[in-house]
């Protein structure tokens, strides 16, 4: 098989890159297994000290992989959502998000779950589950801590687009800035992490992440179940199949 994401290391910073144009970056079983290894490989790698994970193409992530829910399922799926968060807030180093492009459903629980995320001004979020019978219900535990209370139900049960300027001023984002000056800006947040000693930027970040963590690991295999029941239901089966129906059109 093509491989989908991609690991590079240069100077201290390992590059994890999406590349599933096939489908947007869906979250297929067969990315989030890649995604998976690749956070492991760098954070077991004495020369990474900062992970930057970002897409090849013009979508960030198109959330999950709707032909595979229809067809397979998600049981594998929904838990490899809470698995692929739970490695970016518990890998020893910290982990960037380099977000151009749309951003859709379980694709923002990569965003949230980034220590840093920096996006250029013309990406778009939308937490569009509920217009396909669902819930975000794995992704709720990264993202509800980003947000409000009131930001979080107007974006989780509208399913409405907002784009990286409102995303920052909500929470879920750290810097955006103008597209053109997106490399710039993560180089100079980059530059500054790699001016932490490995052991201050990793106990740093099991402070900052403590309860993320601790609430991952007693939530998400529930979490997971019930996303994957969501999926299998008739109503988000109906619904996700005319989605999908439309889009090949």
């Amino acid at each position: 098989m093509t491989e989908l994401v991609h690991l590079q290391v240069a100077d201290g910073v390992a590059t994890i890159t999406l590349d599933s144009p096939h489908n947007k970056n869906a979250l297929s079983q067969q990315l989030t297994g890649e995604l998976l290894e690749q956070l492991d490989a760098a954070g077991a790698d004495d020369a990474v000290r900062v992970v930057v994970v970002r897409s090849a193409l013009d979508v960030f992530c198109s959330g999950a992989d709707l032909s595979e829910a229809t067809t397979v399922g998600m049981g594998v799926g929904a838990q490899r959502m809470v698995d692929v968060q739970r490695a970016i807030v518990a890998n020893p180093k910290p982990v960037v998000a380099r977000v151009a492009g749309p951003v859709r459903a379980g694709g923002i629980g990569m965003v949230a779950a980034a220590d840093i995320s920096v996006a250029g001004e013309s990406a778009t979020f939308a937490l569009t589950e509920v217009r396909l019978g669902l819930a975000a219900a794995t992704i709720s535990l990264t993202v509800l801590p980003r947000l409000t209370d009131r930001a979080a139900a107007y974006t989780f049960l509208t399913g409405n687009a907002f784009d990286a300027l409102e995303a920052a001023r909500l929470g879920l984002l750290t810097l955006t800035v103008p597209d053109s000056d997106l490399d710039e800006a993560v180089d100079t947040v980059l530059a500054s992490l790699l001016k932490g000693v490995p052991q201050g930027l990793r106990e740093t970040k099991k402070l900052l992440n403590r309860d993320l963590l601790a609430d991952i690991d007693a939530r998400g295999k529930d979490l997971a179940e019930l996303s994957a029941s969501l999926f299998g239901s008739s109503a988000a089966q109906e619904a996700m199949l005319a989605f999908l129906n439309r889009r090949n059109r």
